[in-house]
């Protein structure tokens, strides 16, 4: 029995997204070269995230690794670098998808982003301060 896709997505439309995000990170002038200083073999790193978006999407399992523990051990993510990560990549899903599936996709980029971003966000701040609940 297999499980259904969480959107209505195909494989080849994950790997279109990805190939056309990366390209505009390379030309983002914050987030650019934040990648660049980890990213040694972009086709490799996008075949990885497309991986990421077929597991999460199509319940593929062909995805292996931690995306919290990546971001985090990068060392220079900070949690303001997110939303304009979110943003590149909502423009990237409303200019290659179905606006349903941009807007399905888009809600579950959002969940995710949000989680990495309060799990570097906890990283960084002070253990005698307050919780930051946003």
């Amino acid at each position: 029995m297999s499980i259904p896709p969480r959107l209505d997505v195909t494989p080849d439309q994950i790997d279109r997204v990805v190939a056309v995000f990366y390209a505009a990170i390379r030309r983002h002038e914050v987030l650019g070269p934040i990648f660049a200083n980890h990213v040694t073999d972009w086709p490799a790193h996008e075949e990885k995230i497309a991986r990421f978006w077929r597991n999460a999407i199509l319940y593929e399992r062909s995805y292996d690794g931690n995306p919290m523990r990546t971001h985090i051990q990068a060392g220079d993510v900070r949690a303001e670098h997110f939303a304009p990560w979110l943003m590149l990549f909502d423009e990237t899903l409303r200019r290659t998808l179905p606006a349903d599936a941009a807007a399905g996709w888009s809600a579950l980029a959002h969940r995710i982003g949000g989680g990495l971003r309060m799990g570097v966000e906890d990283l960084r701040k002070s253990p005698s301060g307050p919780p930051i609940l946003r």
